[in-house]
C-alpha cells in the first residue's frame, strides 16, 4: 500500500514538473499535502472523540454488572462508589487510530507503539481487578519500553551539550531512556486522584506536543497527539459528570502515560536540523520535556520527598499530593483541576519560551528556583488548612478565577 502510494506520488510528481515551472508546483505541491494533513488531523480529532464517548458507556455498564466497582477509602477525595476502567476505551480507540493511521507513520514505529500499549494495557487492566506488585508492574513497563527503545527512528546518540554531555554510548542511552519513561508513566499515574486533572493535564501536555510536532513538520506524531486530545476531552465530559461518572483507572492512566512518553522519547531523539524549524537550543531538549511535564513531575518529587521525611516508604499511598492540598483548602474537583492545567500551561509556555535564548545550565537554575518557589507556595497552603495564614488570599483568588 505504501510502495503504491509512492510511485503515485512520484508519478504526479513528474508530469507536473513537466507541466508547471519548479517554484510553482512546489508551491501547489505542499499546499495540497498540508490541505490533506489539516483534513486527517480533523477527521482525527473528532473520530477519536466520538469513538471514546461511544464506547466509555457501554464498559461502564459491563463493569456495573460485573461489580468492578472502585471503593473508596480513607484516602480518597470520593464517598460514592463509581464504576472504573474508561482506559478499556482509550486502548481500543488508540489500536483503531493507529491502524488507520499506518500511511502517515514515515519511521513504521507504529506495529512496535502497538505491541508497547498492549503490555502496558494489560497491566493496567490486572492492576483494576487485582492488585499488582509495583515489580510486576515495572517490570512490565521496561519491557514495554524494550518494543519502542530499539527502533531507530527513537535512538538517542548524543544529548547536544546538555550540561556539557555530547555523545553518550548505547547503554547509558537506553538506560536514560528507560528511566525517564519509567518517571513519567508513573508521575502520570500518581496525579489521576481527582475528577478532571489527569486528563486536564493530559490535554495540555499533548496540544504542547502536538504544536511542537506541527512545527516540525512531524505529520504522524502530530496527528497522534490530535488522536490523544480528543480522546481526553471525551473522556472529561464523564469524568465530571455526576450522573455517569466513571474513572479511567490503571488502565487509562498508565495507557496515557506510557504515550506522552512514547512522545517525550521522540522529541529527545529530533536532531538539530529537525529542531531548526522549532528554534530550540539543541542542549535544551530536555529541559523542554521537564517544562512540559512541570506539575506531574514537581507533585511526584514533593510527595516522594514528604513521605521520606516522615519516614514512610516513598511509594506509600497517602494524601500529600498537591490536588489533596488544594481540595483540602476548600477548592472543588473542578476547580483545582482547572487551576492546575492552567499552572502547567502557564508554565510550559514560559519555560519553553525561555529555552530558546538560554544555556542549559541557566535552564538548570530557573527550574530549580521554579521548584523551590513551587514548593514553598504549596507548603503554605497545606500550613493554612491547619493554621489560617496569609495565604488564604490566595486560596480565595482561586476560587474567585475559577
Amino acid at each position: 500500500m505504501k510502495l503504491n502510494l509512492v510511485c503515485i506520488v512520484c508519478l504526479y510528481h513528474k508530469i507536473m514538473i513537466i507541466k508547471y515551472p519548479r517554484s510553482i508546483f512546489i508551491s501547489h505541491h505542499m499546499k495540497k499535502i498540508m490541505n490533506i494533513v489539516y483534513l486527517t488531523a480533523l477527521a482525527t480529532l473528532i473520530g477519536s472523540f466520538v469513538m471514546v464517548m461511544y464506547l466509555i458507556p457501554k464498559i461502564k455498564y459491563i463493569v456495573e454488572r460485573r461489580n468492578l466497582i472502585d471503593h473508596p477509602d480513607k484516602r480518597s477525595s470520593h464517598k460514592n462508589l463509581t464504576p472504573t476502567m474508561a482506559g478499556v476505551a482509550f486502548f481500543l480507540t488508540l489500536i483503531f487510530a493507529l491502524n488507520l493511521l499506518d500511511t502517515w507513520d514515515v519511521d513504521g514505529v507504529g506495529i512496535n507503539l502497538i505491541a508497547a500499549l498492549t503490555i502496558i494495557f494489560a497491566l493496567g487492566l490486572k492492576d483494576d481487578l487485582i492488585i499488582s506488585t509495583p515489580k510486576a508492574k515495572i517490570g512490565g513497563e521496561i519491557l514495554a519500553i524494550s518494543f519502542i527503545m530499539f527502533c531507530n527512528c527513537m535512538q538517542i546518540t548524543s544529548l547536544d551539550g546538555f550540561l556539557g554531555i555530547n555523545e553518550i554510548s548505547p547503554l547509558v542511552s537506553y538506560v536514560l531512556i528507560t528511566l525517564m519513561i519509567l518517571t513519567i508513566v508513573n508521575s502520570y499515574n500518581l496525579i489521576d486522584g481527582i475528577d478532571g486533572l489527569a486528563s486536564t493535564i493530559g490535554i495540555v501536555i499533548f496540544s504542547t506536543f502536538g504544536f511542537i510536532f506541527f512545527i516540525a513538520g512531524l505529520h504522524f506524531y502530530f496527528i497522534f497527539c490530535l488522536c490523544l486530545v480528543g480522546m481526553q476531552v471525551a473522556y472529561l465530559r464523564y469524568n465530571l459528570s455526576k450522573t455517569k461518572k466513571i474513572f479511567m483507572g490503571d488502565t487509562g492512566s498508565l495507557t496515557i502515560g506510557f504515550c506522552i512518553g512514547f512522545l517525550s522519547l521522540k522529541f529527545l531523539s529530533l536532531d538539530a536540523l529537525e529542531l531548526s524549524a522549532l528554534s530550540f537550543i539543541p542542549e535544551n531538549k530536555l529541559f523542554v520535556i521537564v517544562s512540559i511535564l512541570f506539575i506531574p513531575l514537581f507533585d511526584t518529587l514533593r510527595v516522594i520527598g514528604v513521605r521520606l521525611m516522615n519516614k514512610k516508604g516513598p511509594f506509600t499511598p497517602d494524601k500529600n499530593h498537591i490536588h489533596h492540598v488544594l481540595i483540602d483548602s476548600g477548592l472543588s474537583h473542578v476547580k483545582a483541576s482547572v487551576f492546575l492545567g492552567f499552572l502547567s500551561l502557564g508554565l510550559s509556555v514560559f519555560f519553553i519560551s525561555l529555552s530558546l535564548y538560554i544555556k542549559s545550565f541557566q535552564m538548570l537554575v530557573v527550574l530549580a528556583i521554579s521548584f523551590l518557589l513551587l514548593l514553598t507556595v504549596f507548603d503554605r497552603l497545606k500550613n493554612n488548612v491547619r493554621t489560617e495564614n496569609r495565604f488564604k488570599y490566595l486560596v480565595r483568588a482561586i476560587h474567585f478565577l475559577f
